[in-house]
């Protein structure tokens, strides 16, 4: 696809049309001609090698690709795309187990693609003082819409292609909530997919117009990375914070100590704020290997003045011991669980 397909919409799946699926390997085209062959669809196949499959409708459509096997097509070698006689709708073929995620799941291609979801926010509290510091937007469903878990929306999105559009889509309603929610001064953490933002330049104009739309202040912005994305590169991550940053918006590393998110991670990047997992937070008041982690962190974060969040607070105990090593912030359903509207008090040490 081109870039603005790629950050943009999809269009709708015709009722009846074709199904466009180009193969390279001849012994996969044999097989595909049997098959086609065997349940008496229609198709022709042109001089490059493409097939042209005809359905009469969207039931027609999910016979066609279940008969269509994933261990038949499964290779990355094979394209496909869709058209209504003629008439593409994507500017190249796109892998077919992408095309075929999209088509069986529908539903969660309309989600994405007309943003059927709203944001929750879960309060970011100074533990020092226990008051609001800011909140992180979360994505949920949007009743009488589709509903759906969030974390597989964002699986099937990666699944399907569609991650660019849907962490797009996520960051600019996370923007335009917080403008009617939020006054001047609090802090907003969104989380974004640094795969997502292929060419930050390009990528990141319309979070940026958002911002500016809705006057938000730049510095009100925390952006995070978040775990799921894995940073396989580092200086790729490094162009996006620099576009961040250079917008005086601030940019945090999510996870920190699980997974990809390590110490040395950390040093290398210098993000404004840094989450400390929440694996690492558990009990970590009776844990002598955790606090000797904790510890670690909070000595590299003094030394390169990035402020540390203690994430997934659950229990009094862990909270007094974050607090006892000068961790500011901290975030958890021991403080609040994620919710449609502000808080008006945080208790301390409250269930």
């Amino acid at each position: 696809m081109n870039s603005c397909t790629r950050c943009g919409h999809i269009p709708d799946l015709p009722d009846k049309g074709q199904l466009l699926v180009r193969v390279k390997e001849e012994h996969k085209m044999m097989k595909l001609i049997t098959r086609l062959q065997h349940e008496k669809f229609t198709y022709i196949v042109n001089e490059n090698d493409i097939f042209y499959i005809e359905y009469a409708g969207k039931e027609e459509l999910l016979q066609l690709l279940e008969q269509l096997d994933a261990e038949l097509l499964l290779s990355e070698e094979v394209q496909a795309t869709y058209s209504a006689y003629g008439e593409e709708h994507f500017a190249r073929f796109i892998p077919y187990v992408q095309l075929r995620e999209r088509i069986m799941q529908w539903p969660l291609v309309k989600v994405i693609n007309e943003g059927l979801f709203t944001q929750h926010i879960q309060p970011v509290i100074k533990l020092q003082t226990n008051d609001v510091y800011g909140y992180e937007f979360l994505v949920r469903p949007t009743p009488p819409h589709l509903s759906f878990n969030p974390g597989s929306l964002f699986s099937f999105s990666q699944k399907a292609g569609l991650q660019s559009i849907l962490d797009s889509q996520a960051r600019i309603s996370s923007i335009e909530i917080s403008s009617k929610l939020l006054e001047n001064g609090m802090k907003r953490f969104i989380n974004f997919l640094p795969s997502s933002i292929y060419d930050p330049a390009h990528c990141l104009k319309s979070t940026l117009k958002a911002v500016e739309r809705h006057q938000i202040r730049p510095e009100d912005l925390v952006f995070e990375v978040v775990e799921t994305e894995k940073i396989h590169d580092v200086n790729h991550l490094k162009k996006i914070f620099t576009v961040y940053q250079s917008e005086g918006i601030h940019v945090a590393l999510d996870d920190l100590g699980a997974g990809y998110a390590t110490v040395d991670v950390l040093k290398e990047l210098k993000p404004n704020f840094a989450k400390i997992d929440r694996a690492i937070i558990d009990y970590c008041d009776q844990n002598e290997i955790k606090q000797a982690k904790i510890k670690e962190i909070v000595s590299v974060a003094d030394a390169y003045g990035i402020t540390l969040l203690a994430e997934g607070i659950e229990r009094m105990e862990e909270a007094e011991f974050c607090l006892d090593l000068k961790i500011p912030l901290a975030q958890g359903y021991y403080f609040g669980r994620p919710q449609k509207n502000p808080v008006t008090n945080v208790y301390p040490y409250a269930n």
